[in-house]
């Protein structure tokens, strides 16, 4: 399995520097992850730093708490793209689905997909440690609806990541043709392998070379 194709090498801590950033994506080209994913500030360098490679710019939306409004997270994603993003993951407003306001959470979703339209993919990032197993099959079909590329399982910054049961229970509610990002936690080769078996088809990581030369990285963390 050619795992380092699924992998969203990831740089979110917000102490992150320049030079740090450059070298994710040095990382990223030597061994051909599928993106680089990083904070709105550093998207015009990551995607500079990435021209003429198959390595996509991946940029964080709404991050990591979901809570500002839908106009917000439209404006980040029209200007993140104008940077050079190709990929948008996005947090839902997190509170609004636990409000049971689902068209809140719809309109949160659909605003972002509508200023992505055509030109990068929605990944949208549900926080699965803060839901309940109604929250986690709900949101995956509001997402469904709202024209999302993925769903993703977490920010990495909240009490919990990915989980192989949570990947199953995904996959089955949006079905075959849409994304399923598995996202925090994910530290070996053994967790990248489970997870893409459950049905993950993209890993976000900050171990990721751990995670390819099958050895174990005790400091990740985004």
């Amino acid at each position: 399995m050619k795992i380092q194709a699924f992998i969203d090498h990831t740089i979110l801590k917000p102490q992150a520097t320049e030079e740090q950033i450059k070298q994710v994506c040095m990382e990223a080209k030597q061994y051909g992850f599928a993106s680089v994913c990083v904070n709105p500030y550093y998207t015009s360098l990551v995607r500079k730093e990435l021209e003429g490679t198959n390595v996509k710019t991946c940029v964080v939306v709404g991050f990591p708490l979901g809570a500002t409004t839908k106009e917000v997270k439209a404006f980040e994603t029209k200007q993140a793209i104008e940077n050079g993003a190709q990929e948008i993951d996005m947090v839902i407003n997190i509170g609004a689905l636990k409000s049971k306001k689902y068209d809140v959470v719809k309109e949160d979703i659909k605003a972002v997909v509508d200023a992505a339209k055509g030109k990068a993919l929605v990944k949208v990032i549900i926080e699965t440690c803060l839901l309940n197993e109604e929250e986690k099959v709900k949101i995956c079909e509001i997402s469904k609806e709202a024209g999302a590329d993925f769903v993703k399982t977490s920010t990495g910054f909240s009490t919990g990541g990915a989980t192989v049961e949570d990947i199953k229970l995904m996959r089955e509610t949006v079905g075959a043709d849409m994304g399923v990002k598995a996202s925090g936690g994910v530290r070996t080769r053994e967790d990248a392998e489970a997870v893409i078996n459950a049905g993950a088809n993209r890993i976000g990581a900050s171990a990721s070379i751990a995670i390819v030369e099958g050895r174990k990285d005790t400091n990740a963390g985004y």
